[in-house]
C-alpha cells in the first residue's frame, strides 16, 4: 500500500505472460508494458476462473454429479451410513424403526412365499385343496392384521419412551412397510441380528 512506484513497477503482474526461453531476464531491466490497476488485474483473475461452460458440459457435470449422489445412497442403503440416506431413512427415530422390526420374527415378511404356496393350491383342480386354500388366505390376512397391530402398538409404545422430544410422525407406518419385505430384500439393509435389543 505504502510502496514506492518504482518497487510496484518492478513487481511482477498476475497476468504477465510466461516465457519459455532459458535465458533469465536482468531484475533491473523493465518489462515493457504498464502495470495493470488492480482492479483490472482482478477482473482478468475472476474472467479466468469464471469460465462459463456451455449447456451440453453443464448437463454432462450435472449428470455426473447426480451418478455419484446415487452412487453414494446406494452404498448408503447397503452399509447403512446415516449421511447419504435418502430423507425418508434419516434420522436416530428411523433408525430405531429400522431396528425393532429387523430383530423380530414378522409374520408378514413370510407373506410372499405363503401367497406363492396358497396360489398354486388354488390353481390344482381338486375341491378339497381349493377349499383349504381360501381357508389359509384368510389365516394368512388375519395372522397379518394381528401382528401389523400389536407390533405397531409396542414400537409406538417404545418410541415415545425413547424419543419424547423428537418428531414420531411416520415412523410406525415406515416400520410396518418395512416389515412386509422380506429380511434380505429390505433397504436400507437390517444392521441388528435377530433377538438383539434395539
Amino acid at each position: 500500500m505504502f510502496r514506492s512506484r518504482a518497487k510496484e513497477e518492478k513487481a511482477p503482474s498476475d497476468s504477465a505472460p510466461v516465457t519459455l526461453s532459458k535465458q533469465t531476464r536482468d531484475p533491473q531491466a523493465k518489462k515493457g508494458r504498464p502495470t495493470p490497476k488492480r482492479n483490472e488485474a482482478q477482473s482478468q483473475r475472476r474472467s479466468v476462473a469464471n469460465t462459463s461452460l456451455t449447456r451440453k458440459d453443464a448437463a454432462k457435470r450435472q449428470r455426473e454429479e447426480r451418478r455419484a449422489a446415487m452412487e453414494r445412497q446406494r452404498q448408503a442403503l447397503a452399509g447403512g451410513d446415516e449421511r447419504f440416506l435418502p430423507a425418508r431413512d434419516k434420522g436416530p427415530v428411523r433408525k430405531f424403526a429400522r431396528d425393532f422390526i429387523d430383530s423380530r420374527f414378522n409374520v408378514a415378511e413370510f407373506f410372499l412365499p405363503m401367497a406363492v404356496v396358497i396360489l398354486v393350491l388354488s390353481m390344482v383342480r381338486v375341491g378339497a385343496l381349493q377349499s383349504i386354500a381360501l381357508l389359509l388366505w384368510l389365516v394368512v390376512i388375519v395372522l397379518i392384521v394381528l401382528d401389523s397391530f400389536a407390533t405397531g402398538f409396542r414400537l409406538r409404545k417404545r418410541l415415545t419412551e425413547r424419543f419424547p422430544d423428537q418428531n414420531r410422525r411416520g415412523a410406525v407406518a415406515y416400520a410396518l412397510m418395512r416389515s412386509l419385505q422380506m429380511r434380505r430384500l429390505r433397504l436400507p439393509k437390517p444392521q441388528v441380528k435377530r433377538g438383539e435389543r434395539p
